[in-house]
């Protein structure tokens, strides 16, 4: 790439992921709402990962914008990130032992054009079941993550199966982002 990279997030997974690449890159958060209208899944994940480019696209007119969201869905529910001790309970609760799938969507700005590349990544996961002593020792230990868990924390045995890329559950699916990367430069060129 030509043009610097910008990944919209504060994430220390998503850096951690996207400097697996070997393509340099910036960090610029977003700081966008993460609040939406849409209540399909993939459609929330996908408008707010475009969201968080095109927001520091605006800032940053000369350069590529990587922006992520991910969401966790469980019977129906929306899970993103716990907004308090409380609500990490009731989701811990509510994933335990279950399956549900972890939906994050990838969008890619060309700042100079406001060409835009966009994906949207599903995995299923199903969560150990633990006792309720035993989830109560996790209640507040990821709150800055969709789910209120870690699948990344070797020391986080709730997550017993994940079927479909693990790093999205992590919160980046490098898969996605390389095809992103490709069409762009492709374009490009």
């Amino acid at each position: 790439m030509h043009r610097t990279l910008i990944l919209a997030s504060a994430s220390p997974q998503r850096r951690k992921l996207l400097r697996s690449l070997g393509v340099p890159f910036r960090v610029c958060p977003a700081r966008i709402s993460e609040t939406c209208a849409d209540a399909q899944p993939s459609r929330v994940a996908a408008e707010l990962a475009l969201r968080k480019a095109r927001a520091v696209a605006a800032r940053h007119p000369r350069s590529i914008v990587l922006g992520a969201d991910t969401i966790v869905v469980c019977r129906g529910s929306v899970l993103v990130k716990p907004v308090s001790r409380a609500d990490n309970a009731r989701m811990l609760d509510s994933l335990n032992g279950r399956w549900h799938r972890v939906v994050t969507g990838v969008a890619l700005v060309d700042a100079s054009s406001g060409r835009v590349w966009r994906e949207v990544v599903v995995s299923r996961v199903k969560a150990r079941r633990l006792k309720p002593e035993e989830l109560a020792l996790f209640v507040g230990k990821h709150m800055d993550k969709a789910g209120g868990y870690a699948v990344q924390d070797r020391k986080d045995p709730f997550i017993e199966r994940v079927v479909g890329p693990f790093d999205n559950v992590v919160g980046l699916p490098l898969s996605a982002v390389r095809r992103l990367l490709r069409a762009a430069c492709h374009r490009r060129a």
